[in-house]
């Protein structure tokens, strides 16, 4: 049996399968947690082209696609070409900035073999190429993510930096805008993304879910998952401090404005009581 071929990408933030789904005619409601397969003549008619039956390409609701032998980039053009017609937010010119490959072999093993860029297992399975797929999708996903948390990281420097040259006064939208973007990143990771669910066919295939564990273990995506929590958990505490500091600055200001008012009445008492 010929090596199958995996083609991930993390193309946009979400992907709603249900447009697509009916768009091409798929009498299916999709949940969040299930992908999208399309393959034969659906596939066909997108890539406008023949297909094989070994084909397919997978689209998951956290906004990633993986391409199941598809070996050539024009393919992969076309369809996502296809997908940002009813899906505006990919970006086209970016669509391999977070991507990965892999590759499911077949061979004469006791146990499953794995490695950077392949595994081998000594018989096929139905459930491996989604199984894999679901694992790349995560992967890429998750990539995307580290990045855009590097980049939250960076802005709240930027902020300290101002602390540090005296600067104490943040505003109120400037706070409000910062914790939107952590916890759009926490929702993303989290709830979104799935890493800690598992596809249903892991809970009734003991196989199955043997080699998803093998694989998330192996992509190291719990552990990523942690890293990304407890950096989160960081920056809600660089938040709440900002928070406090902003607040207690606004709070000496209304004292001062109290002080200087009651002065103010104080002399105008006096001036009045001269006259």
């Amino acid at each position: 049996m010929e090596p199958i071929t995996f083609k991930a990408f993390a193309v946009t933030g979400e992907i709603n399968l249900n447009k697509i789904a009916v768009h091409c005619s798929i009498p299916k409601k999709f949940t969040w947690e299930e992908p999208l397969i399309l393959r034969d003549d659906i596939l066909k008619s997108i890539l406008n082209k023949e297909v094989n039956e070994s084909q397919r390409v997978l689209l998951f609701s956290f906004g990633s696609v993986v391409f199941i032998n598809h070996s050539h980039d024009d393919e992969i053009m076309v369809f996502l070409k296809y997908i940002h017609s009813l899906v505006p937010d990919i970006d086209i010119k970016n669509f391999d900035r977070y991507t990965d490959d892999y590759s499911l072999h077949i061979s004469e093993t006791e146990n499953i073999e794995l490695a950077d860029e392949y595994v081998v297992v000594p018989e096929y399975e139905i459930f491996y190429p989604e199984l894999i797929s679901t694992v790349l999708a995560k992967s890429v996903a998750l990539e995307k993510t580290e990045e855009q948390l590097g980049k939250i990281h960076d802005k709240l420097e930027t902020l300290i930096d101002r602390l540090e040259k005296g600067n104490l006064r943040i505003g109120n939208k400037e706070l409000a805008r910062m914790t939107a973007k952590i916890v759009r990143h926490e929702y993303n990771t989290l709830a979104y993304i799935m890493i800690l669910d598992k596809p249903d066919i892991t809970w009734t295939s003991k196989t199955a879910g043997e080699f998803y564990d093998q694989l998330t273990e192996f992509f190291e995506l719990n552990d990523r998952y942690k890293i990304l929590k407890s950096k989160t958990e960081i920056l809600y505490n660089i938040m709440d401090g900002f928070s406090t500091i902003s607040h207690s600055i606004r709070g000496l200001f209304v004292e001062w404005i109290v002080v200087i008012l009651i002065f103010i009445e104080i002399i105008l008492s006096l001036i009045q009581f001269l006259k």
